[in-house]
């Protein structure tokens, strides 16, 4: 096959992927947008953040925010197990109680796997991590008393498939974090929303 045969089917199969991930559909409380995507992480990548509303998008929303990249290299990288990577996180606020559960960070993870097999997006080589956050404010920032937050990073390897249902996993998983109730079946939820003073 000649370069420029190549360079149509790279172009080709990463441009269906985006074609799939921009028809996504979210749910109304979820604002998306596109962002520049990171550079130098693969040949072509393409990149999204989102906030759980009503926080304003541009900033961090108080009930949870995210970014999500897929990545493409018609090479194959060995620890991919094929030409795509998707690569994502998701952070929340807590209260305080719920962030040391000392099993939060397992459930964090099975929200995530639970919303991609809700979408049925088909995937392998999954890995990450899930970090809780507790603090306690001190001198001018004493009234904002104890607090906890929890991040989620991880990276999974689409198959062949629609993309646009690791996004919409993706999506769900940041609806979870923010503990809105869910809207796929199959996907449990464990209350995350920080409490109302």
């Amino acid at each position: 096959m000649s370069t420029s045969a190549q360079d149509s089917t790279t172009q080709t199969e990463f441009d269906l992927a985006l074609e799939s991930i921009r028809k996504a559909s979210f749910r109304s409380e979820l604002a998306v947008s596109e962002i520049p995507a990171p550079a130098n992480l693969a040949p072509e990548a393409f990149a999204l953040t989102a906030d759980v509303k009503p926080g304003g998008h541009g900033s961090d929303s108080e009930f949870a925010t995210g970014r999500f990249i897929l990545l493409y290299d018609r090479t194959e990288p060995e620890p991919w197990g094929g030409p795509f990577r998707i690569v994502c996180y998701a952070q929340a606020p807590l209260e305080t109680e719920i962030g040391v559960d000392p099993f939060l960070a397992e459930v964090a993870w099975s929200w995530m796997v639970d919303a991609l097999d809700a979408r049925q997006a088909a995937y392998n080589l999954a890995s990450g991590t899930v970090t809780r956050i507790l603090s306690t404010g001190f001198g001018a920032l004493s009234d904002q008393g104890d607090g906890s937050q929890l991040e989620l990073r991880a990276s999974w390897s689409p198959l062949l498939g629609d993309a646009g249902l690791h996004v919409q996993a993706w999506g769900d998983l940041l609806c979870m974090l923010a503990g809105l109730p869910p809207s796929s079946e199959g996907v449990s939820l464990l209350a995350a929303r920080r409490s109302r003073s």
